[in-house]
């Protein structure tokens, strides 16, 4: 059975690897990300994972089509993919101090079947965060691109004194889930 991973994420195609599953292709889909006016973190996590998956499927109607989007949310916030300094460090400020959700919709369309869905929520505080970490921060570049502005495999651990729930899921794919949803789908799993 043909597997398409709906994204150009390199850090999902590693947490798939950790299942041993390999996508014979990978094909980002080009969605609206922004959220719906009064959207909430987990419906907008779960209508872009949904509709990343059907837009792919709609061009790999034979393939089994997996999509996921996380989100990082401070109550019902939806923080940014961070693309520049000044949102960073927006974000680290806001984050500095307490908790936040990272919250990751999967979808996973199978030929003639119904879209399976899931949503996988981790819970994360952070420490109270000084000038001077934001700065040092900053200066990694790592959090370019990233959800919230930072990244739980790389430096931006540091600053994490709690994780509860699927460290995967706060990667961008929380493997036990996924594992679940492709085998539901009678993807060959060991």
């Amino acid at each position: 059975m043909r597997l398409v991973l709906a994204s150009a994420s390199p850090r999902r195609v590693d947490l798939l690897a950790r299942i041993g599953v390999t996508p014979d292709a990978i094909r980002p889909a080009d969605i609206d990300e922004e959220p719906l006016k009064g959207e909430l973190p987990r419906p907008h996590a779960l209508r872009l994972a949904s509709e990343k998956a059907a837009a792919v499927a709609a061009l790999e109607p034979d393939a089994l089509v997996l999509a996921a989007d996380t989100v990082v949310a401070v109550g019902r916030r939806i923080l940014p993919k961070v693309e520049d300094e000044a949102t960073l460090r927006t974000c680290m400020a806001l984050l500095s101090g307490r908790r936040h959700k990272v919250l990751t919709g999967v979808a996973l369309a199978a030929p003639g079947q119904k879209l399976r869905t899931r949503l996988v929520e981790t819970v994360i505080a952070m420490k109270n965060l000084s000038a001077e970490e934001i700065d040092y921060y900053a200066g990694h570049g790592e959090w370019r691109g990233k959800a919230g502005g930072y990244a739980l495999q790389g430096y931006g651990e540091v600053y994490v004194r709690f994780i509860a729930g699927s460290w995967s899921n706060v990667v961008g794919l929380p493997v036990a889930e996924t594992r679940h949803l492709l085998k539901s789908a009678g993807y060959p799993l060991a």
